[in-house]
């Protein structure tokens, strides 16, 4: 059996975790690195100033290393599945669970980021249910938060879209493109979902 860290994902074959009708989720591998940076490199415009993912091979080795072996963090690409006999695998977007705290907080904080070719097409929406509904159900965790600046509306959106709740307004949050930002507090728990999620059983 192949070392999964090693081994291309980006393919027909590539083995889900849980998978929708149109996108499936899995871990970064290493091998992702030249697809993943091209993707973030033709995003540019998208995702400036809200986030700003690796496009350098040094870069991803370092972002995705610390995917990979976890300590505290979980990593998902979110990829097309094939469709119309178009082949699958293409990577959509990707989202991670920082920040993991087991205990009695079990919790976890969301980033997230769709790639341009992806964007406004539902998969990160169906990306969000499968990764939120492995949280609850295979890590085990009672609650996801994101974090957003105010003027990004596409997260948010895709937030609120998820079930998530605004909770709260943090001044000063974080720094991000040099300065620190505003951000709105969302939301999710295991007992806000529904057991009928039809990505349950995916």
């Amino acid at each position: 059996m192949s070392d999964s860290t090693e081994s291309p994902a980006s393919t027909d074959g590539a083995r889900y975790l849980a998978q929708g009708p149109r996108a499936g989720i899995r871990p970064y591998t290493r091998a992702d690195g030249p697809e993943f940076t091209a993707r973030a490199r033709e995003s540019r415009a998208l995702h400036h100033p809200w986030l700003f993912p690796p496009t350098t091979d040094a870069a991803y080795a370092a972002y995705a290393g610390g995917l990979i072996e976890g300590r505290g963090r979980a990593g998902f690409l979110v990829c097309e599945r094939e469709r119309e006999g178009a082949p699958g695998g293409a990577i959509a977007g990707f989202i991670n669970i920082n920040n993991i705290v087991a205990g009695a907080f079990r919790c976890g904080a969301l980033g997230y980021g769709a790639f341009a070719h992806a964007a406004g097409r539902g998969l990160m929406s169906e990306g969000l249910a499968l990764v939120t509904r492995y949280a609850f159900d295979v890590l085990d965790l009672h609650r996801l938060e994101i974090n957003v600046q105010p003027g990004n509306t596409a997260s948010i959106a895709l937030a609120r879209g998820g079930g998530f709740r605004r909770e709260g307004f943090s001044p000063d949050f974080l720094h991000i493109d040099g300065a620190w930002r505003d951000h709105e507090r969302w939301a999710l728990t295991a007992e806000m979902t529904s057991p009928a999620d039809p990505f349950a059983q995916s």
